[in-house]
């Protein structure tokens, strides 16, 4: 079978990696790919959203399975551009990508279809949302409607904080001008997904992400700069609960907005408070970077399961995950979450352990050597018997791996050894 991965992160990394290990797969492209994943599959230079040309090349190279990562591929419909072609594609339609692509439809279809989330208003214009917030107590919440790549979500603590956030999204037009105004909410916070094929949904490990640049939470939201995954994180009573309460009723009541059953991975970010779970996003595609810690603990063929789901054969297979734990690290450029700097030359990919997986984002090929191109550039990850070892190793590992202006965050679950 020849699968094409759309998608550039250490998230489609991990995919490949996990799909080269596949008998049922005989050729792996990635567009456009990285320094990474050219090491198992071949690049092709093709945006993730330029639709004409990633349907030239499906076609061309006889692509049998296209997998899409990022959510902007999502939101320009190449899903159905492949289903209208024929192709069986991994992944939800445009109109069910809604789910991510408008915090605004997301907001009304939990309202309208009883699943629990944060209590909050969306609004069309900026002196309406102000008014609102000038009569609300801190923390406050401010998101933008649209994709924002994980950096659209402002948590304000000060009133001012809040209406400078309102006026950057609604009136600079930072990422679009619809806004949507949320309670804050406390407790842990869980990244939970599943695959689904419209009918039923298989939960995957769940993850615990952090979104904040650096240690103890603090500075701006981040695309996430680190992950882990351990059996302890939830039990499986409280999973098979999740999933039938929330996971559930969200892929039917997007299948029956979108007209379409919803297939692929959903992704709900959830607030575990003393209310109980809440819902704080959906995404309509796997996570980044829990995805860097989920997959390395994934026993089951992951072509069979997307396959599956394609073929809306899901209830046929039964997944299975390691007992291990799974902690990775995101080694982040200069500069990011704002601009990065970038074309810093990777050192010490070679001076790791066997047993550490580095996968790679912001990076690419030039000259025989591996350069920085984006903001975040590596994630390291290792498993273990437990969450300590697993911790131990990546950081152990991750002060080999050099390049100048590199940062990290040295807490990534800290706190949870002792839970």
């Amino acid at each position: 079978m020849k699968i094409l991965i759309i998608g550039d992160g250490a998230r489609e990394h991990a995919l490949v990696w996990k799909l080269a290990q596949s008998s049922k797969v005989t050729e792996l492209f990635v567009a456009p790919g990285n320094a990474g994943t050219a090491q198992l599959a071949e690049n092709l230079p093709i945006a993730p959203t330029n639709i004409k040309n990633l349907m030239k090349v499906i076609q061309r190279n006889q692509i049998e399975l296209v997998v899409v990562g990022p959510e902007a591929s999502l939101a320009a419909g190449i899903v159905d551009r492949c289903r209208e072609a024929g192709v069986l594609v991994f992944g939800p339609t445009k109109a069910a990508a809604r789910i991510e692509s408008s915090k605004a439809f997301a907001k009304e279809l939990m309202e309208n279809h009883g699943i629990p989330c944060a209590s909050g208003k969306v609004f069309f214009t900026y002196f309406g949302a102000r008014r609102y917030l000038l009569n609300q107590t801190p923390p406050i919440v401010v998101k933008t409607d649209g994709l924002a790549a994980g950096k659209g979500v402002v948590v304000a603590r000060t009133l001012n904080e809040a209406l400078v956030a309102l006026y950057e999204l609604m009136v600079k037009e930072r990422f679009g001008q619809q806004a949507i105004v949320d309670e804050y909410l406390q407790g842990r916070e869980i990244s939970l997904m599943a695959f689904t094929d419209g009918s039923i949904a298989r939960p995957i490990a769940p993850a615990c992400d952090y979104k904040r640049v650096f240690d103890e939470d603090k500075g701006l939201n981040t695309g996430g700069m680190g992950s882990y995954s351990s059996p302890e994180l939830l039990n499986q009573t409280m999973i098979k609960k999740l999933t039938e309460t929330i996971i559930i009723p969200a892929v039917y009541a997007i299948g029956e907005e979108a007209r379409w059953p919803y297939q692929g991975v959903l992704y709900a970010g959830l607030m575990m408070t003393t209310d109980g779970p809440k819902v704080l996003e959906f995404n309509a595609r796997f996570g980044d970077p829990e995805t860097q810690v989920q997959i390395p603990r994934l026993k089951t063929d992951l072509a069979d399961i997307m396959m599956a789901v394609t073929n809306r054969t899901l209830r046929q297979i039964k997944i299975k995950w390691s007992d291990e734990a799974c902690v990775g690290v995101v080694m982040a450029s200069e500069g990011y979450p704002g601009k990065p700097k970038v074309g810093r030359e990777v050192t010490g990919l070679n001076d790791v352990d066997k047993d550490i997986i580095v996968f790679h984002a912001g990076t690419e090929m030039r000259g025989g050597k591996t350069l920085t191109v984006g903001g975040r550039v590596l994630t390291v990850v290792a498993t273990g018997k437990t969450l300590r070892e697993a911790r131990d190793k990546v950081y152990d590992n991750i002060r080999r791996i050099r390049f100048d202006g590199c940062h990290y965050r040295k807490d990534i679950a800290l706190r949870a050894i002792d839970i």
